[in-house]
């Protein structure tokens, strides 16, 4: 018969056994990742992330552990074990919610599920139609398998509560479960050791999908939680001073400079098309895949093309602030998240407004989604048409309303749209899970297709597009600026830090640029960030606000793109790339000309952008 007193180590090694079950199902998922480790790996994954796991299992083990002690001092007549039991049903069934969800937000992100897809709670639909592409049976099954096996472990571990002996008093039972508890002290530190335990310990190879195999989930999820983002700042490399001065340089720019004009009017109308997840890898003229986007490779060729470009993130709401404000992402957040600090960056619509410009935002979605919202009424525009404008015939996407409904609602507005004006649009189309209203133009049903026919659909409605608004009044004085919000690991699925993944275009076109400006192109390295000063400049009108932005057209000594993913950065010049790892503390890659200054500006960018960040 089990002793009472073995409930409580019973209790801990059931949860610390499930973690080490839910990280072999993991591996298992990712069995092509997992199997192209070298040979050793697995077992490490284990070994080192066992302190997390045992750190979760100590988390979930408080509240049962005092429950425990407060039954056996209250008596039989307290129904701890029916509480226990209900407190780890419960348990039992979010975490096995995490543990799936993350299975494919790792494959579709790259990262282990932390905090940030509660930013989408708020639009359930979105949600759903991010994982339209999911293997949802497959999903349903492994839930359902991860409760099945936390019923019979719990059983065959833990089992009933056995009653308090007769002869042993409930003050002792009492304090006997109390120091139980207070040893859970230990794993819950992840050890004696000074300071606890966090996500750099349990990081221990040079292959990123090992480190992040041995993550414990719930742990994630909940220190990102209440991971403050007030301070201090996690990403000090060097003295402040240092970082600062290293940062200068990378902006510095000859003083003479003159600016190159590309335009004949002074004040165009600007229409600003953002395009959802056009990755480099599936534009011909960037030096992508041919016969996938005709719409913005004939336009590259006649207007001007920014061929190396890179997006600041790998989010839409990054990628606006990004475009709209020209300010760097942070790598475990998103300054969108935080209205007060957005109400303090600047905004291309607030600018052209200074400068007599009228304003609109278009898009087929919902702008509630990810907080877009208030960044852009915080902007300033005076008129937005989102998917409830739209009827509900018109709602034909998962998102709400296809790329070329969106595109005909804009050009029956233009015709009665004060100029000069300022109208961006947003596309939804090539979004997950990719279906598009047109016969698909490339064979295939493998998500990579899938995707490769919905940018194909965007660029059709894009063409179709431009095809009217050529001869509309308006159009002899318009900027055309296309740019991505984003890449895309596919094709290629590559991996979460790869240059190639933040490769995007950036095309300038329309009737308002000069005629010997029609076919440049601009080879050298630029940010997201870079695209406001670079228009402003343009206007003629003062960029000066936009401190992180800097005009492509002027040349500088240092050329640089800086990009976050979770928890690392990017830094690609043209000596090359270094990707880096905030928690492991060393690059994951490094081309063989990228000198060490290069890795340092890494940092110092990163440390002085997030200090910036904090302080907003």
């Amino acid at each position: 018969m089990r002793s009472r007193f073995a409930f409580q180590p019973r209790y801990f090694l059931f949860w610390l056994i499930y973690f080490v079950a839910a990280k072999a199902v993991f591996l298992l998922y990712h069995l092509p990742k997992t199997t192209a480790l070298p040979s050793g790996t697995v077992p490490r994954i284990f070994g080192y992330g066992l302190r997390l796991d045992a750190a979760s299992a100590a988390y979930l083990s408080l509240l049962p552990f005092l429950l425990f002690s407060l039954s056996s001092l209250v008596g039989a007549r307290f129904p701890t074990d029916r509480l226990l039991r209900f407190y780890t049903a419960v348990a039992g069934i979010v975490v096995a919610f995490f543990t799936t969800a993350d299975l494919e937000l790792y494959r579709a992100w790259g990262f282990r599920l932390d905090a940030t897809p509660l930013q989408y709670l708020d639009t359930p639909g979105e949600m759903a139609a991010s994982a339209g592409s999911a293997p949802v049976a497959l999903l349903v099954a492994v839930f359902a398998g991860l409760l099945l096996m936390g019923w019979l472990l719990y059983k065959a571990a833990v089992g009933r509560l056995v009653p308090l002996p007769a002869d042993f008093g409930r003050g002792r039972a009492a304090v006997v479960g109390l120091l139980y508890t207070l040893l859970l002290a230990i794993p819950l530190r992840g050890g004696l050791q000074q300071i606890p335990v966090n996500q750099s310990d349990v990081y221990f190879s040079d292959q990123p999908f090992a480190n992040h195999a041995a993550i414990n989930v719930p742990w994630n999820v909940a220190n990102s939680l209440f991971l403050q983002n007030a301070g201090p700042n996690p990403y000090h490399f060097m003295a402040d001073t240092t970082a600062q001065r290293l940062v200068q340089q990378l902006y510095a720019s000859p003083a003479d400079t003159a600016v190159t004009r590309l335009l004949r009017v002074k004040r165009p109308n600007v229409l600003f098309i953002i395009l959802e997840s056009f990755t480099a890898k599936l534009v011909g003229s960037t030096g992508g895949e041919k016969n996938v986007t005709p719409t913005l490779d004939s336009l590259a060729r006649t207007g001007v093309l920014f061929s190396n470009i890179y997006a600041a993130g790998d989010r839409s709401q990054k990628g606006l602030v990004a475009l709209l404000s020209g300010y760097p992402n942070q790598p475990t957040t998103s300054i969108i998240k935080y209205p007060r600090k957005t109400e303090q960056l600047p905004h291309l619509c607030r600018s052209l407004e200074e400068a007599g410009y009228h304003s609109h935002y278009y898009y087929g979605g919902e702008l509630a989604f990810a907080n877009m919202k208030s960044y852009l009424v915080t902007a300033g525009y005076e008129q937005f048409t989102e998917r409830a404008d739209f009827s509900r015939a018109e709602q034909n996407s998962k998102w709400g309303a296809h790329d070329h409904i969106l595109f005909d609602r804009m050009l029956r507005d233009l015709q009665g749209q004060a100029q000069p004006f300022f109208v961006t649009a947003f596309t939804l189309s090539s979004h997950e899970p990719f279906d598009i209203p047109i016969p698909r133009k490339f064979s295939g049903t493998s998500e990579a297709a899938l995707f490769r026919n919905s940018v194909y659909y965007t660029d059709w409605a894009l063409g179709r597009f431009l095809r009217v608004a050529r001869t509309q009044p308006w159009w002899a004085n318009t900027l055309v600026v296309l740019v991505a919000d984003h890449g895309h690991p596919l094709p290629g699925n590559d991996s979460n830090e790869s240059p190639t993944k933040f490769h995007i275009p950036l095309v300038l076109a329309g009737a308002a640029l000069r005629p010997e400006a029609r076919g440049r192109v601009i080879s050298a390295v630029g940010s997201q960030t870079d695209v406001a000063a670079t228009l402003l400049a343009q206007l003629g009108v003062s960029a000066k606000s936009y401190v992180w932005s800097r005009d492509l057209l002027r040349p500088v000594p240092k050329p640089f793109a800086f990009y976050s993913f979770t928890d690392g950065f990017g830094m690609v010049t043209p000596q090359g790339v270094v990707t880096y790892d905030n928690v492991a503390k060393r690059p994951i890659t490094r081309g063989r000309q990228v000198p060490d200054l290069q890795v340092r500006q890494g940092q110092a960018y990163e440390q002085t952008s997030f200090a910036d960040f904090l302080r907003k």
